[in-house]
């Protein structure tokens, strides 16, 4: 007598299937709550410059304008291309920036003009190219997107670099990791540049 091969439910087969994905040697559940857990520290060490004035004393200076990309940006060959969105008003740390990105230690702060006060609503790891380096730094488990041309007016054109958006305190319906946010909203009047697309450079 010949027996049937024993089917097991799919549900629970693909369950373990998939719990059993790696990526980099390491399951791919476990590389999500890695990066969760990275994204809740950040999140919480950097609670305390909801007080744009406290990031100043740290060493976060603004650059005033407020970045917006009304129609996004096309990308194309040698082209970075920005969904429609704001990027809103960056602060800047000279000082943290180095060869090695801390998850915990963002280069970059961004706030969103709101009536009279500055909100805290994402956070960029930038870094200039430097020689020797072939590959984009990675954090989060992230690959940061360029080398890119700076964006002007805030940098020059010749300042070439990788960078990383990460919106930890507003919603973005582009994408917690995507550069620009629909919802974010720069002032009609002031200090609000209108951009247009940065070239890729190579590194």
């Amino acid at each position: 007598m010949t027996l049937a091969p024993r089917r097991l439910p799919l549900l629970p087969v693909l369950a373990m299937w998939f719990t059993g994905l790696s990526i980099g040697g390491r399951p791919v559940a476990a590389q999500q709550d890695s990066v969760a857990i990275q994204i809740a520290n950040a999140k919480k060490a950097l609670a305390k410059y909801q007080d744009p004035i406290a990031a100043v004393y740290d060493g976060y200076f603004s650059t005033v304008g407020c970045i917006d990309f009304p129609t996004g940006a096309a990308g194309g060959p040698g082209l970075m291309g920005y969904k429609p969105g704001g990027m809103g008003v960056h602060f800047l740390n000279t000082g943290l920036i180095g060869p090695t990105l801390d998850p915990t230690k963002p280069q970059v702060l961004i706030y969103e003009p709101v009536g009279d006060k500055l909100q805290l609503v994402a956070a960029e790891w930038f870094l200039p190219v430097m020689p020797g380096m072939k590959e984009p730094p990675k954090v989060f488990g992230r690959a940061l997107e360029g080398p890119m041309e700076g964006h002007e007016p805030i940098m020059p054109h010749g300042m070439h670099h990788w960078d990383l958006h990460v919106w930890l305190w507003k919603n973005n319906p582009s994408g917690m990791f995507s550069p620009t946010n629909p919802d974010l909203k720069c002032p009609k009047t002031g200090y609000t540049y209108a951009e247009m697309a940065p070239k890729m450079v190579a590194p």
